[in-house]
């Protein structure tokens, strides 16, 4: 698994410290949330790999042993709480198993709500 205390120096890098069939799964997700937000910036931050947008943090992505996990997760809004809540997780993490199906289309979909409301944010603060 991950090495302790390392910070990597980008996604590859991180990527490539898991178990094969655990990369795959990391290299999944990150082209997921490439293809959602493609204007993006991709970051390791929290020693994780993070993706920024407007200058704020999208999604963050970590694999884990036995799991995958992605944040922060919508888990408190009506379009995400049923769907969510059947994953473990603190109140803004989400838990993939890595026995089961990774449901992509998922995260897809949490990117470009998270990306929504970034834009609609930046967007709305006055100028400067």
């Amino acid at each position: 698994m991950k090495q302790a205390r390392n910070t990597p120096s980008n996604v590859d890098e991180y990527i490539s410290w898991f178990p094969s069939d655990v990369r795959q799964v990391l290299k999944k997700i990150r082209s997921t949330i490439r293809k959602a937000a493609p204007k993006a910036e991709e970051t390791i931050s929290y020693q994780i790999p993070a993706y920024k947008l407007n200058g704020k943090v999208l999604i963050f992505f970590a694999g884990f042993q036995k799991h995958v996990s992605v944040y922060p997760a919508p888990r408190g809004t009506d379009e995400f709480r049923e769907e969510l809540a059947g994953y473990k997780g603190g109140k803004g993490t989400v838990q993939f198993p890595l026995e089961n199906p990774i449901p992509y289309d998922l995260i897809a979909r949490i990117v470009n709500f998270r990306a929504a409301s970034i834009i609609a944010e930046t967007s709305a603060r006055p100028k400067k």
